[in-house]
């Protein structure tokens, strides 16, 4: 697969709707042409402690950040209907499509997963595990801030590269 979108997000709580950062990276030809990025005001509107100790995002960070529903208006646009590509695909996908229902939004088509893809292509005896993390340390993949919903889009764009 040369022609998709990666894509990344982190969320404020344990509502999957609760967008709160979104990443996207597109690739056309292999190589990667043009990056997105965003902060979104979640839905719902508060932080969890869990969440915000792993991407550091707070509710000071997105009180003036556009809803999801601008955010994924700008990004369908952007992401001229390529197929979308995600490390574990089941939450990211899961977290779009719950903001999708709560904004009355389309979902995007075609979804692959770079995890598993990972799972079915490399042995754990060679990487210990399929994580983001682990697999970018495997390939030699510049992983430069993790759950940066950017940087990991990034790097799942390289690994969707090497594994599809």
């Amino acid at each position: 697969m040369n022609d998709f979108i990666a894509i990344d997000v982190e969320t404020a709580n344990n509502e999957a709707s609760s967008i709160c950062a979104i990443g996207a990276v597109k690739v056309r030809g292999g190589v990667v042409t043009d990056s997105y990025y965003s902060l979104v005001k979640p839905e719902p509107e508060y932080y969890n402690y869990h969440c915000v100790r792993v991407h550091g995002i707070t509710q000071k960070d997105t009180e003036n950040s556009p809803t999801f529903d601008s955010v994924w208006r700008q990004i369908s646009a952007w992401s001229e209907g390529l197929p979308m590509v995600a490390h574990n695909a089941r939450f990211d996908r899961g977290c779009i499509s719950a903001a999708c229902r709560v904004y009355r939004l389309d979902m995007p088509g075609e979804f692959h997963d770079t995890l598993a893809a990972a799972r079915a292509k490399v042995p754990r005896s060679m990487c210990g595990r399929h994580t983001l993390d682990a697999l970018c340390d495997f390939f030699g993949i510049n992983l430069y801030q993790h759950h940066n919903a950017l940087s990991d889009a990034e790097a799942c764009a390289k690994l969707a590269v090497i594994l599809l």
